[in-house]
């Protein structure tokens, strides 16, 4: 009589090597294809949006607390900077079989199309996401300069 093998068993398993194999390979050289995606991990998509008056940043920041983000912006340049570390309270001290939350730091600059205000800077944050206000530099008017006789 022969013994057939349980599928679901053996699916396990290659999942378990899979696995084991991906945490081995996240040690490996930044420079490699996992080494792009882990450090792609911690960038920050940022959408930018032209409202006349103003340009509107909206950031996603899950994971991060207010105090543990960075805003700074010139004429040009918008910079946003954050840094979560996980904290252990003394009851979860013990011995991990599998720890993950650790911890994490993102940054990102983007070029502004026009100056900005910096003085008039607004960000607030509900539900993980960011918002800047970078109200726009009113442009001064031209003005007439009268030419004098150079004799």
């Amino acid at each position: 009589m022969s013994t057939r093998s349980n599928p679901l068993e053996e699916l396990e398993r290659f999942f378990e090597r899979m696995s084991r194999q991906f945490d081995d390979t996240r040690m490996w050289d930044p420079s490699g294809s996992l080494g792009r995606l882990s450090s792609e991990i911690g960038t920050m998509a940022i959408d930018l949006v032209d409202r006349d008056d103003e340009f509107v940043a909206t950031v996603d920041m899950p994971g991060f607390d207010r105090d543990e983000i960075d805003v700074r912006v010139t004429d040009h340049e918008l910079r946003i900077e954050a840094e979560h570390e996980e904290t252990l309270d003394e009851e979860e001290e013990g011995r991990y079989i599998r720890r993950e939350r650790r911890r994490e730091s993102a940054d990102r600059s983007i070029r502004l199309p026009e100056n900005v205000n910096t003085d008039n800077v607004k960000a607030t944050m509900k539900n993980g996401v960011l918002t800047i206000t970078l109200p726009k530099l009113e442009a001064e008017e031209a003005r007439g300069i009268e030419i004098e006789d150079a004799s």
